[in-house]
């Protein structure tokens, strides 16, 4: 498998996923606020203030957790998956004796080519001991070795 290729698929793919949920944030917000115009024609007293400022919560938390993924785009945006590095870097594809991490935003696990890949933040605590290491190292975190057998 030719990582380099590999990594552009798992940034596409991490790029998709951001869209996706993206997208589904804003049809939320959208349904929310139809929600709340079609409520406030019809209701009245304390039972509508109510859910008036229960529809206002929830407004806030999708409107947060939108603006975290637009965050997380933007961050993985500013990656170039075409560039190979001496060392470790924000953007790097690396494969273990533990797996394949792409080390860019907290995404979780995915999955590319029927292959489990961790999308792992340069600012996690493993990010942080991968950060600058080279093919034949070691991280270690937590009692457990991460060999560096790869990456790009």
């Amino acid at each position: 498998m030719n990582l380099l290729s590999f990594k552009k698929k798992i940034f596409f793919s991490c790029i998709q996923i951001l869209d996706q949920k993206v997208k589904e944030y804003k049809i939320a917000l959208h349904d929310l606020t139809v929600g709340a115009e079609n409520d406030s024609k019809s209701s009245a007293g304390d039972k509508h203030e109510t859910a008036r400022a229960m529809m206002q919560l929830e407004h806030e938390k999708i409107s947060r957790q939108l603006n975290e993924v637009l965050e997380q785009k933007n961050t993985l945006e500013k990656i170039n998956p075409g560039i190979e590095t001496s060392h470790i870097t924000q953007g790097s594809l690396i494969k273990t004796n533990k797996g394949y991490f792409f080390l860019s935003i907290s995404l979780g696990k995915i999955i590319v080519e029927k292959t489990e890949v961790m999308i792992l933040s340069a600012q996690s605590p493993l990010g942080l001991k991968l950060l600058k290491l080279k093919k034949d190292e070691t991280a270690e975190i937590n009692s457990v070795q991460y060999f560096i057998e790869n990456f790009c």
